[in-house]
């Protein structure tokens, strides 16, 4: 693709969104949101609102870079919707190496969003410096905060016990083994106590009928444990939230769309802005919302963005944005949560 090319498509993207965005309000209000969703629960009182998300741009160093490109492109993706979000969450992975550089330019690249940012972090992200230039461009990596009648969390879902102290591992050395999806010795990576103990703490005084929305760069469920697409003390998280009429959580780290239900748990994968993963060699419980397998000749075919409309009674309406049509029609034109 040439520059002039790539100028063309973020022009274009500019101005309408890119896959029909100028048509995406109308989609939305256009369907009976009222189902089961955030919460679900009647005595829920929001004050309807949208926020977006952005996942895994998996940044390098040096200048423009495809993955920079289409980071900006999301970017105009979000600045495109007729109606703005209130705010944008990036689910980790904005580095791939974790350089303090490129974490800066995610930083940069994402300013340009006319939303507020929020974000948790990916063990890309983290690893090199242990979340240092993480923290300094992003903030912190554990919060919640309240938002027109719904509570929302963002967890580090990442963390695995010191495997290279002992070893006496250098920091490139202990971030290099986190770069395969399926590497052997850092284990399964979750949240770990002191965050569950947070989590109790957060959720303690939150009426059981308020719509909860939580955030971790990896599933709370056992997708498929082998390249870390779970969360290892995702049980104990659910249980915590138990309470709750219902919860939704929003995931990245996969770089595909992927759905299920436990309890009272809803999960919601999303595409990346870098590549997409294949799917793993299971039974999916929802095979409906699966993407299309992408085209190697596109280069952006596979990944985009999301946006998530919450109306009055905390139910959700998930319209995924893809760069190219890789949509099933389950999915295409958005779907209840």
């Amino acid at each position: 693709m040439t520059e002039r090319q790539n100028m063309n498509r973020r022009s274009m993207l500019a101005l309408t969104g890119k896959a029909g965005l100028t048509t995406l309000t109308a989609q939305a209000i256009g369907v009976n949101l009222g189902l089961v969703g955030v919460a679900g629960a009647a005595q829920a009182k929001v004050e309807p609102f949208r926020f977006a998300i952005i996942s895994d741009p998996h940044l390098y160093s040096g200048t423009d870079h495809v993955f920079d490109r289409q980071l900006e492109d999301a970017v105009a993706q979000v600045n495109g919707l007729k109606k703005q979000p209130d705010f944008v969450l990036v689910t980790g992975d904005v580095a791939h190496h974790g350089e303090r550089d490129q974490m800066e330019k995610g930083k940069r690249i994402l300013s340009a969003l006319k939303a507020p940012l929020r974000s948790i972090p990916g063990e890309h992200d983290w690893y090199l410096d242990m979340g240092a230039s993480w923290r300094e461009n992003f903030g912190k990596e554990t919060w919640s905060f309240n938002h027109k009648g719904v509570h929302f969390i963002g967890l580090n879902s990442i963390l695995v016990p010191d495997f290279w102290t002992s070893a006496k591992l250098s920091a490139e050395q202990r971030r290099d083994w986190f770069m395969p999806l399926n590497s052997p010795v850092p284990g399964v990576w979750g949240c770990g106590e002191q965050q569950r103990e947070w989590l109790k703490k957060d959720v303690a005084n939150v009426d059981p009928a308020t719509p909860v929305v939580i955030f971790t760069h990896s599933p709370l469920w056992d997708y498929y444990p082998r390249w870390n697409f779970q969360v290892s003390d995702s049980k104990e998280i659910r249980q915590i939230l138990g309470k709750f009429a219902a919860v939704t959580a929003f995931h990245g780290h996969v770089h595909h769309t992927v759905y299920n239900k436990i309890g009272n748990l809803t999960s919601i994968g999303t595409m990346s802005t870098s590549w997409p993963w294949p799917y793993p060699p299971v039974k999916l419980p929802y095979p409906e919302f699966q993407q299309n397998r992408a085209d190697p000749s596109n280069t952006s075919d596979g990944m985009g963005s999301a946006a998530i409309d919450l109306d009055q009674k905390g139910a959700s309406f998930v319209n995924y944005q893809p760069f190219a049509d890789s949509l099933p029609p389950k999915i295409k034109n958005g779907f209840k949560a």
